[in-house]
């Protein structure tokens, strides 16, 4: 009786000794973050037409997939009163540094001064992006 009682005990004193390494190796998830928190000031004199009223600026990747095709629907929105630009990761690095972009597409629309007064994470609709445009001129 004695003799089960302590192979019973051994027994479950490698099991828990097992469990308790299994544990310790088993990885952890990273926790979710949120990727890409926009900037909400940008130096106009990084971009083009500094002097233009309104700037759009499109963060890009040429490995990002999401990005194709969306320059083509901002620059729809190129006048005398708004300047579009693409920042593409590869050609300008610099700029994505700068404001601490890490996610892309980004696109951003700033003011004069170079406020940002609206951005969009990830792709977005022409109407959408060519409403808020209005709208923010319009106040």
């Amino acid at each position: 009786m004695i003799l089960r009682l302590v192979i019973a005990v051994v027994l479950f004193g490698v099991l828990a000794a097992l469990a308790w390494w299994i544990e310790r190796r088993r990885s952890i998830e990273a926790p979710t973050q949120s990727p890409g928190v926009a900037p909400t000031q940008l130096d106009r004199a990084d971009f083009a037409r500094p002097t233009a009223p309104w700037l759009v600026v499109l963060f890009t990747s040429k490995t990002c997939d999401s990005c194709e095709g969306l320059f083509d629907k901002a620059a729809t929105l190129e006048s005398d009163e708004v300047a579009v630009t693409e920042v593409e990761y590869f050609a300008r690095r610099d700029l994505h540094e700068r404001y601490h972009v890490d996610a892309a597409p980004m696109t951003l629309i700033a003011d004069s001064d170079g406020v940002v007064r609206a951005s969009f994470l990830g792709a977005f609709a022409a109407p959408e992006l060519w409403t808020a445009v209005a709208e923010i001129r319009a106040e």
